[in-house]
């Protein structure tokens, strides 16, 4: 009877452990890949496997961008993610001709 309590305390254990460590793991995805933009000053900027449903800041505004990542990333006109918007599909790039995008968001 004591061991039959060990195995099933032990196999509850094992279990409790597996479901938390997938829970985990599924969570916290991020897009694999880089994006790249170039600001309105020229500087070079990337984003290395960002995370997913993150706003990121794109400093001082994107003249182009490039989503070399394997999900979709929305620009918003605004900081905070906010604003007009356009979605960049995986590995595709744009120039952006009159009003910069502030910030995006990947997924």
């Amino acid at each position: 009877m004591q061991s039959l309590r060990n195995v099933v305390r032990t196999a509850a254990t094992i279990g409790a452990a597996l479901a938390l460590f997938t829970g985990l793991s599924t969570s916290a995805q991020a897009a694999t890949g880089d994006f790249t933009y170039v600001n309105v000053n020229e500087d070079r900027f990337t984003l290395h496997n960002p995370q997913n449903g993150e706003c990121f800041l794109l400093i001082s505004g994107a003249r182009s961008a490039a989503n070399h990542t394997n999900t979709k990333a929305t620009v918003f006109a605004e900081h905070g993610c906010e604003g007009a918007r356009m979605t960049m599909q995986p590995n595709t790039s744009v120039n952006f001709s009159s009003a910069a995008p502030h910030s995006v968001m990947f997924g």
